[in-house]
């Protein structure tokens, strides 16, 4: 009975938000949100802020005029990056590989593994160039979100993963590939999360973890 308790505390300890399990640490992962606060990360304060462990971007009270990020300040070349992210309403995406313009804002260009609910225009499981090609980094506008809708789980939490290798993009939405392409725009860049300009809006991510190839 004793032994059997411990292995269940064992278990959930390794489940807990931002941390990383024996075998994640094992593999080379590292994480990159403590669950406290945005150590490592830049972004307007009034925007972004850290609640019961989770990282939240809110333009309900500072409404923005053009998309704004909250961006990792250590680049990166190539790895698999998973992260788990909620969406209450708007657009918003993971970045990655994407560069920080200069001026104020927070303004970022490159890739983006995109998320929306915007009915036909939806982007689950899209990728996408900010300030670029947009969409046309695809096959057809729609090609992650063909996929990405059947998977998707409304106002819950989704898993992205996202393989940057070489030339090779992979986007995995809750375990299944909408996006496998290669593209040879960037190398290497900046992760960020983005909150889009327009409604207000909401989005929350935690579990970032990354391990670099």
């Amino acid at each position: 009975m004793r032994l059997a308790l411990v292995l269940l505390a064992a278990a959930a300890a390794a489940q807990q938000p931002n941390t990383l399990t024996g075998q994640e640490r094992r593999e080379g992962y590292q994480l990159l949100f403590n669950g406290k606060n945005l150590d490592g990360w830049d972004g307007d304060p009034a925007l972004w802020s850290v609640q019961g462990g989770v990282i939240v971007g809110s333009s309900d009270h500072h409404p923005v005029k053009q998309n704004t990020f909250l961006i990792y300040r250590r680049p990166f070349s190539d790895f698999l990056l998973k992260v788990e992210v909620k969406l209450r309403n708007g657009n918003s995406g993971i970045h990655f590989r994407s560069s920080q313009l200069e001026g104020p804002g927070w303004v970022i260009t490159g890739y983006q593994a995109d998320f929306s609910e915007a009915g036909d225009r939806s982007a689950w499981g899209n990728f996408y160039e900010e300030k670029g090609r947009g969409r046309a980094v695809m096959k057809t506008p729609d090609q992650g979100w063909r996929i990405g809708q059947k998977v998707f789980r409304k106002g819950e939490w989704n898993q992205y993963e996202i393989l940057a290798q070489g030339n090779r993009v992979q986007l995995k939405l809750n375990g299944t590939v909408t996006i496998d392409t290669t593209d040879d725009k960037a190398a290497g860049g900046r992760i960020a999360i983005q909150l889009h300009a327009g409604d207000p809006m909401r989005v929350e991510c935690r579990n970032l973890r990354i391990k670099p190839l």
